[in-house]
């Protein structure tokens, strides 16, 4: 017979909640708050997928003709004590336009940040954005100013991409156009614009590769 693992027993469980009573406490607010949470999901014409947690309540704006598609284990983390670097505002997916298409895949991570899709939007499995970043493929208002005045929302927009196990640092932008490549990690406060390769650090504004990983 195998000896019980000593992590699964309830101690540790009731020593964690011990040591770090914030975080029961998150568990606690996101497990009374999963009513709201299917109402708000259902109400936004998207399905709850397996092992999602919800800490505190995303903001949803699923365009009806648009597709919304996320993975398995989704984690956004929208109230201030879910994260110790203090989301800045709900996290808040949106698809603005008919035919827009965002795709996310299993197991993506996301604190008080902001994903704005008008035309393309990828993020492949296992990806994890940093507190108050923001991905967009749009640049929301025109810039030539009579354009503006004209037309305010048709701004340019381009598809983005991000491969599986891509780490995108705190208060990073990725903006219409940018690629990042699988296993790539964006320093914090980093502005994407381009293409970024597989399996580097890149960091600035515009972000440059630094160095291989």
């Amino acid at each position: 017979m195998l000896p019980a693992d000593p992590d699964s027993s309830p101690e540790p469980l009731l020593r964690q909640a011990w040591d770090m009573p914030w975080k029961a406490r998150n568990e606690l607010e996101r497990l009374l708050l999963l009513p709201l949470a299917w109402l708000s999901l259902r109400g936004s014409g998207i399905e709850i997928g397996p092992g999602w947690q919800l800490y505190g309540l995303p903001i949803w704006q699923k365009h009806r003709r648009s597709t919304l598609r996320i993975g398995a284990r989704l984690s956004l983390r929208s109230s201030r004590r879910s994260n110790p670097l203090g989301p800045a505002h709900p996290c808040l997916l949106s698809t603005r336009r008919a035919g827009a298409v965002l795709l996310i895949g299993d197991d993506f991570g996301l604190t008080g940040g902001a994903i704005v899709c008008e035309e393309h939007i990828s993020i492949g499995r296992r990806v994890t954005v940093g507190a108050n970043s923001v991905i967009v493929d749009t640049d929301f208002h025109p810039l030539a100013a009579q354009q503006r005045q004209q037309h305010p929302t048709a701004g340019a927009t381009a598809p983005v991409s991000i491969g599986d196990d891509v780490f995108i640092g705190m208060q990073a932008l990725i903006l219409k156009g940018a690629s990042i490549g699988s296993g790539s990690v964006i320093g914090a406060g980093s502005v994407v614009t381009g293409a970024i390769p597989a399996g580097v650090i890149a960091a600035g504004n515009p972000a440059r590769v630094i160095r291989a990983l």
